[in-house]
């Protein structure tokens, strides 16, 4: 089985729109990938973007050969790392207006593969779209346009705005509200776990465990959302867990400091246990931010340990993704990759000072298998890393370090074969479903 795998371009549509791919990104084009997710049958599922737009000579240009357009592309792997099928979803811009998609578009959209094998696709507000684990088609969708001020309430149909599945099969979500941190639009606020399936025709209750704002502002009966629960009522105005994850996490202090923060996509240590990332929006290095532990019966448990706020920090590089998988929870910033207990102590840091871990500086963690491996993407290469985690987790460094040394020689492997143009992998002649 390959560590490396290319997240591809359709050639058709690199022609359509006469992208050069050997342009810098400052000409006013990217390819940013966005998660990475695997199914249990040993698919991977890769979610990235291509667009093109503001600045350069694409601004004032409407045609597809040189107008600006954007799309979202999902790719599906077999396990030995081959792309069995590519989709493009979310068109916009020109040249693009042929066919409308049914995947909801949105900010910081993530994958996952849930427990039936359907992929969903998720995005702030609390959409989420459900698509044939083989891309030939969506089979259903939860969305709503959330509530914004001095707007008319619409109250549609979410879900959440992110998902993982826990070892069992539970789904573990995030949820927004209206006003938090008195903002006139809906965020991620709420963590719950959902029990049952998740189907074109079935939306499970969320049990909420966790809030991030204890009070957010100016909800009225508009707000509360059936399907998210609290003590049995629907959450919204006075009802939510608390104490709150700020209250928690500054006890005594200011709430000032956490102005202007955020809740990152939770992970699960395991089915009753998980981990929440959160920051201080405002940060900078040094700046305040947890990774913060509760359970399913929405009590804190404390955080995870060993991180310095300077040192280790993750605001360099806005690295705040945190995975689970064995019992482990880790974390990969521009500092090292961090690797803890399920009682919050660190059990191992691999330090990118060391130059045998200095490259995964340039790698963004996305999560962990159900195989148990760590799911990396490289932004530059446009390449995807699997790191097997050992069982023994004092032995990451030495699957790190045989995963890097892979990496490079799979990677020479892969430019032969692709012949890529500034690490853009274009596949020639494979079906393209439009989603």
């Amino acid at each position: 089985m390959p560590y490396t795998l290319p997240i591809v371009l359709p050639a058709r549509l690199i022609e359509t729109h006469r992208v050069d791919l050997s342009a810098p990104y400052s000409t006013g084009w990217r390819v940013t990938a966005h998660d990475v997710a695997a199914a249990p049958c040993g698919d991977l599922y890769a979610l990235y973007q291509l667009y093109r737009h503001g600045g350069g000579l694409a601004a004032d240009q409407t045609g597809p050969a040189t107008g600006n357009f954007n799309y979202r592309i999902i790719t599906r792997y077999a396990p030995d790392g081959v792309p069995l099928a590519t989709a493009l979803c979310c068109p916009s811009g020109a040249g693009a207006g042929e066919w409308a998609s049914a995947v909801v578009d949105g900010p910081d959209m993530t994958l996952c593969v849930l427990p039936d094998g359907l992929l969903s696709v998720n995005a702030h507000p609390d959409c989420t779209t459900l698509i044939a684990p083989d891309l030939s088609a969506v089979v259903g969708t939860y969305h709503t346009r959330g509530r914004q001020a001095f707007e008319e309430f619409a109250p549609g149909d979410p879900f959440a705005c992110s998902i993982s599945v826990t070892p069992s099969g539970r789904l573990l979500c995030t949820t927004t509200e209206y006003g938090v941190q008195g903002y006139g639009n809906s965020l991620a606020n709420i963590v719950g776990v959902a029990d049952g399936p998740l189907t074109p025709d079935h939306k499970p209750s969320i049990q909420a465990v966790a809030a991030f704002d204890p009070e957010p502002a100016g909800q009225t009966q508009d707000d509360l959302r059936p399907h998210v629960l609290f003590d049995g009522q629907p959450v919204g105005l006075q009802n939510r867990p608390r104490p709150a994850l700020r209250e928690i996490f500054e006890p005594g202090r200011p709430i000032s400091r956490w102005n202007l923060s955020e809740l990152f996509r939770p992970a699960a240590l395991s089915d009753e246990l998980f981990v929440v990332p959160m920051r201080a929006r405002r940060g900078s290095r040094g700046g305040a931010f947890a990774f913060a532990l509760v359970n399913d019966q929405a009590e804190q448990k404390g955080r995870l340990l060993g991180m310095d706020p300077w040192a280790d920090s993750p605001f360099t590089g806005e690295c705040f993704n945190v995975a689970a998988g064995g019992g482990h929870a880790f974390h990969l910033n521009r500092y090292g990759l961090f690797a803890w207990n399920a009682d919050g102590t660190l059990a191992i840091k691999l330090s990118t000072a060391d130059k045998t871990f200095k490259p995964l500086t340039r790698f963004t963690l996305t999560t962990c298998s159900p195989a148990g491996e760590l799911l990396l993407t490289h932004g530059e290469q446009h390449l995807v890393l699997r790191v097997p985690v050992p069982e023994d987790i004092a032995d990451l460094g030495k699957s790190v370090e045989t995963a890097l040394t892979a990496y490079r020689r799979e990677r020479a492997a892969l430019k032969k074969t692709w012949t890529p143009i500034g690490w853009h992998w274009v596949q020639d002649g494979a079906a393209v479903h439009h989603l």
